[in-house]
């Protein structure tokens, strides 16, 4: 038998070994020396996004240790693999989604130091600067690299492509005229940008971990809705100066996060979903505003909601409610609870006309179904069988169908057009096999239907909305959402809000 050397065998121990487990306190060193430079000292934010787990909470632990290791193309995200070995990653990561020493906090102080005005408005014409039609613009958000794209909704073709903050979240929102569009990312940046003259106007920090955002319909204000720091910020619309923060305490005094908000315009005012307190609030812009909530008491914790075509109903759900619930905004009064299974995704529900009344139809984001209401009687209609749990729903004025993702589980890559007469789904589409396909919007005329593929190699793919024929397909990376100009600013039927 032949004897190998015992420095050999150490040497090969040596190689085989797997690198030493790395501590927190270890990792935290590792932050200040590779990370704090761009993202700050209290993993704040600076140059880099904010990286606290109410930030990251879109974000997979395996995507987080992807990025570290080999960065992130097209932003100034280094690769640390070179540097970093497996264990200091992951110890690195484990101290990413960790909660902060110190609670962090985010002021009036902070907010103002934050804003950015890049472009004077004033100096700039107030008619568009290009040939497309500006209520037939597409706005699409490129999740994958933080990107935004502008798109001419009839050429299909980019007028603009920029770099966005980190993980915008919630939707762009439009100024009345369509002029402005404004965004909120995931880790509290508000961005104004002219679609007229396609340039950045100004920007503003207004918390940490932001929910979403809502514009007045008057054009006047910004109200923005944060999970931390818990409060609304309001802002002047046209350069995104704080106006007031208000804090969001239940009436017995209990903190509370914003779950959502929205723009109700015929009501001329904001309502607010609470998270931790069993309240919805109305704030008026009406006139000269003075932003006071008027509270109204929910049935259950709120997460999110929608509205009945005149209004006057929100009808919202929440994860610990067996359903939901019809709220009167008119009295303020619970009327009754909505007979929904599972977890019904409310705030990408929309409404239609079927036999001449409106009815109300929602995905589900832990059942494979859609649920239909009678917005008259609110008893359930139907339960539409989809191949999983869905997260977006989509139709227009002047399309047949109801256009469904199955965004959960394994036939995400299928898409359902509901026939909104018949209540049965028409068709199936697949438009990149075994890629998740989600989000759809029309063209201002509904002639037209954009769908995303959710996926590094992903694309926004084109469809005659009548005959369901691919016109256009154009490779993007994670397109998480687009939104038709017209469509927004007019509420339009089939889009949700």
């Amino acid at each position: 038998m032949r004897l190998i050397p015992f420095a050999l065998l150490m040497l090969c121990g040596a190689i085989q070994a797997a690198p030493e487990a790395v501590s927190l306190e270890q990792a935290g060193v590792l932050y200040e020396q590779h990370c704090q430079s761009c993202h700050g000292a209290n993993r704040l934010g600076g140059a880099g996004p904010a990286l606290l787990p109410e930030s990251l909470s879109r974000i997979k632990p395996d995507e987080a240790r992807a990025v570290i290791h080999n960065g992130r193309p097209a932003s100034q995200m280094a690769a640390f693999g070179d540097r970093l070995n497996p264990a200091q990653i992951d110890a690195l990561v484990s101290y990413l989604y960790q909660p902060a020493a110190t609670p962090p906090t985010w002021s009036d102080a902070d907010i103002r130091a934050s804003q950015r005005i890049l472009t004077d408005v004033d100096t700039l014409p107030n008619t568009p600067q290009h040939s497309a039609d500006p209520l037939n613009l597409f706005v699409v958000v490129e999740a994958g690299n933080h990107h935004v794209r502008i798109l001419d909704g009839d050429r299909f073709e980019e007028l603009a492509n920029f770099q966005s903050h980190f993980a915008l979240h919630g939707g762009p929102k439009f100024s009345p005229d369509g002029r402005f569009v404004y965004f909120a990312s995931r880790d509290g940046w508000i961005s104004l940008y002219d679609l007229h003259n396609l340039t950045m106007i100004a920007e503003v920090r207004a918390g940490l971990n932001t929910r979403n955002l809502a514009v007045s319909n008057d054009g006047r204000w910004v109200l923005v809705g944060n999970y931390l720091p818990g409060n609304l910020v309001l802002l002047d619309a046209r350069d995104l100066s704080l106006v007031k923060h208000i804090p969001t305490l239940g009436a017995d005094g209990t903190q509370s996060r914003v779950s959502a908000v929205y723009t109700a315009p015929p009501r001329d005012s904001f309502v607010v979903a609470l998270k931790d307190v069993k309240e919805a609030w109305e704030i008026s812009y009406a006139g000269e505003p003075d932003f006071q909530p008027r509270r109204i008491v929910a049935a259950d914790f709120l997460d999110d909601f929608s509205f009945t075509p005149d209004y006057r109903y929100l009808l919202a759900t929440s994860r610990k409610a067996l359903g939901g619930q019809v709220i009167d905004l008119d009295t303020g009064k619970a009327v009754t609870d909505i007979p929904l299974p599972g977890m019904p995704h409310l705030g990408s529900g929309i409404y239609w006309k079927r036999g001449g009344n409106w009815v109300f139809a929602t995905p589900n984001v832990s059942k494979g179904l859609i649920s239909v209401l009678d917005l008259q009687s609110w008893e359930l209609i139907k339960e539409i069988p989809t191949e999983g749990p869905g997260f977006f729903m989509r139709s227009h004025l002047n399309s047949p169908y109801a256009w469904t993702d199955v965004f959960f589980g394994p036939n995400n890559d299928a898409v359902h057009l509901i026939d909104k007469q018949t209540l049965e789904v028409a068709h199936t589409l697949r438009p990149m096999p075994g890629k998740n396909a989600a989000h759809v919007e029309f063209t201002n005329d509904g002639r037209y239907a954009l769908l995303s593929v959710w996926d590094t190699d992903g694309a926004l793919i084109i469809y005659d909305a009548r005959t369901l024929k691919e016109i256009k397909r154009i490779p993007m990376n994670k397109p998480s959402g687009k939104y038709n100009v017209g469509n927004k600013i007019e509420f339009a039927e089939g889009t949700s809000h």
